[in-house]
């Protein structure tokens, strides 16, 4: 028998309309998916709808896939796939696994030599390191640093270490509403000369990205990045 094959699904990064920033070609193959393993289930719902109005969500089939998701979730996914049937990836934004939960899945379907592949899509990650003017031949991605002061004061002074060491751009996120602790962090524990690019609501109504100096944060509006998707890059 055939095996199926995972396809990772970008989804917009912000609340607009899918279908002005996904190919055609893209939505051709996700309509003709009826079965998804899905970050958020009325999300998922939502998304395919704005998709194909006519598609009927009822006979959907999904199951969710999450950072609570148990390898028995994993196992129920593997065996569709490889009973034939292939499967979509949705996240809540952007593309999946990339710090975003699925990791184990695609592990999972390597081990078992079920395909995997990805629609293209922009990455928030990328598009912020391109929009900043820091160093893009040279990145590291930290995905979200620790909630408590003390630990996230610590990365930060060690992450900020590498630009000098590495030559490297240092790319993290967080939490939309706790940007502002972000922003406060960083102005305590690195150094007046290190820039800082705040990239928010990428390519959705609303976008700011603003690269300066850690000294001049102190004199920029912050207020605009309030709850919104934001990626932090130090360089």
């Amino acid at each position: 028998m055939t095996k199926g094959k995972i396809i990772l699904i970008p989804t917009p990064l912000g609340d607009i309309n899918p279908l002005t920033v996904l190919a055609q070609p893209a939505v051709d193959v996700i309509n003709s998916l009826n079965y998804f393993a899905v970050e958020n289930l009325k999300t998922a719902r939502r998304f395919l709808k704005k998709l194909n109005r006519v598609r009927n969500i009822d006979t959907t089939e999904f199951i969710v896939l999450n950072k609570k998701s148990t390898d028995q979730t994993r196992l129920e996914i593997i065996q569709k796939l490889l009973a034939g049937k292939t499967i979509g990836i949705l996240s809540e934004a952007g593309l999946p696994v990339v710090a975003d939960p699925g990791s184990a899945l695609v592990l999972m379907a390597h081990q078992n030599r079920i395909p995997v592949t990805a629609l293209a899509h922009d990455s928030s990650i990328t598009t912020a390191l391109a929009c900043s003017g820091l160093q893009g031949q040279s990145f590291t991605f930290h995905g979200y640093l620790s909630r408590d002061d003390k630990e996230r004061k610590k990365q930060l002074q060690r992450i900020e270490s590498f630009i000098g060491q590495n030559r490297q751009t240092q790319i993290f996120i967080e939490t939309p509403y706790r940007n502002d602790k972000i922003f406060e962090a960083v102005k305590a524990a690195c150094r007046p000369d290190t820039h800082l690019c705040a990239a928010g609501n990428l390519n959705c109504p609303g976008e700011t990205i603003i690269t300066a100096q850690v000294r001049e944060w102190g004199n920029i509006n912050i207020n605009k990045y309030k709850k919104k998707p934001t990626v932090f890059l130090l360089g």
